[in-house]
C-alpha cells in the first residue's frame, strides 16, 4: 500500500528552482535512503514532507490524504538534534510525549522499554548535557519514536558520529525497520546497500533514479574489466576507444576500464594487452558497485 505519495514536487527560493518536479512513492513498510551529495535538496525535500516549508507546487499526499492531517503519525530526527541540557533523557522524552498528547498511564508503559531498546536504559536519569554524540542520536531515534508513528523520517543519521557510533546506529535502525516505514538521507552509499530495499537518487533538486536496490543495479551498472600489470600509467592511456571505452581510472599498477559492452570490450581490450605486451598479473570483470554508478549519475 502507498503510504506517501509525492506529486510534481516544486520549491523555489528567488528565481532559483531547487526542487525540480519529483514524482516518487514510498509504500508501507520500506526502507528508503535519500541519497544525493551535499547540496542537491535532500533536507529541503525532508522538511517539506514535515510541513516545515511549503512547496511552491505538485503534491504531497499520505494514505490518498492531504499530507498536513497525518503529520502526528511521522517521527522525525534532524541532522543534528538539540535538546535542552539540564534535563535527563528520560524528561525530555516525558515532555515530547506531552507535546505528542501521550497520556500518562501509556506514557509509563513506554518510556522504560524505548530506553532499554535504543540503547540508554542506564542513562536515562542523567542530563542530556553528559551525553555523548552517539547517545544524543539514540535519544534523537526515542523522542522520534516515543508516540509510535507510522513513518520515521530521519535527516543525516549517521554523518556526525565515529565509527563504533555509526555502527551501533545502524544495529538499531535494523531492528527498526521491521517495524516501521523509514526514509533517510546520506551520502554514506555503504548505509543506502546495508539497510535499504529503495534508494532515490538527486542531483540539484533533480530525480536521477527512484526504486529497488536491484533495479539500479541491473539498469545503470556498466561493465568493468580490471587490468593488473606494472607502469599503469605508461599503458594505460593506450587503451582508450570512443566506441568500445567508457573511462579508464588507474593505480601505480592496475586500471579499471568501464565498457559499453561485454564481448566487444573483452575481445579488443585482450587484443591490445597482446599488443602492447603486458606482462599480465590480472584480467577479470567485475561488478560496478553502487558507489560507482552514484558517482557517475551526479556528475554527468
Amino acid at each position: 500500500m502507498n503510504m506517501l505519495q509525492v506529486t510534481d514536487l516544486q520549491k523555489d527560493y528567488a528565481e532559483h528552482r531547487i526542487i525540480k518536479h519529483l514524482d516518487f512513492m514510498i509504500q508501507e513498510g520500506d526502507c528508503v535512503a535519500l541519497l544525493g551529495p551535499n547540496g542537491s535538496g535532500k533536507t529541503t525535500i525532508i522538511k517539506m514532507l514535515l510541513n516545515i516549508i511549503k512547496p511552491t507546487g505538485g503534491q504531497i499526499r499520505f494514505w490518498g490524504q492531504c499530507h498536513d492531517q497525518y503529520l502526528h503519525r511521522i517521527g522525525y530526527l534532524p541532522q543534528h538534534p538539540t535538546f535542552y541540557p539540564w534535563m535527563t533523557g528520560i524528561e525530555l522524552l516525558t515532555f515530547m510525549a506531552g507535546l505528542s498528547g501521550i497520556d500518562k498511564h501509556a506514557l509509563d508503559q513506554r518510556i522504560n522499554p524505548l530506553m532499554e531498546r535504543v540503547g540508554l536504559s542506564k542513562d536515562g536519569h542523567k542530563r542530556i548535557s553528559t551525553y555523548s554524540g552517539g547517545m544524543k542520536q539514540r535519544l534523537g531515534i526515542a523522542q522520534a519514536l516515543i508516540h509510535q508513528p507510522q513513518l520515521l523520517i530521519m535527516d543525516e543519521p549517521v554523518s556526525a558520529l565515529d565509527p563504533l557510533g555509526r555502527r551501533d546506529l545502524l544495529e538499531l535502525l535494523k531492528t527498526l525497520k521491521q517495524e516501521t516505514t523509514i526514509l533517510f538521507s546520506t551520502h554514506v552509499l555503504h548505509d543506502a546497500e546495508e539497510l535499504c530495499n529503495q534508494i532515490m537518487i538527486l542531483k540539484e533538486g533533480d530525480l536521477q533514479f527512484s526504486g529497488s536496490m536491484e533495479e539500479i543495479l541491473l539498469q545503470n551498472q556498466q561493465p568493468i574489466f580490471v587490468i593488473q600489470a606494472p607502469m599503469a600509467k605508461e599503458w594505460a592511456p593506450r587503451l582508450v576507444h570512443p566506441d568500445i571505452v567508457d573511462s579508464i581510472t588507474q593505480t601505480e599498477s592496475m586500471a579499471k576500464v568501464h565498457v559499453k559492452n561485454i564481448e566487444q570490450g573483452r575481445i579488443w581490450l585482450l587484443e591490445r594487452i597482446h599488443c602492447l605486451q603486458l606482462p599480465l598479473k590480472k584480467f577479470e570483470l567485475v561488478q560496478e558497485s553502487l558507489e560507482e554508478i552514484f558517482v557517475r549519475m551526479v556528475k554527468s
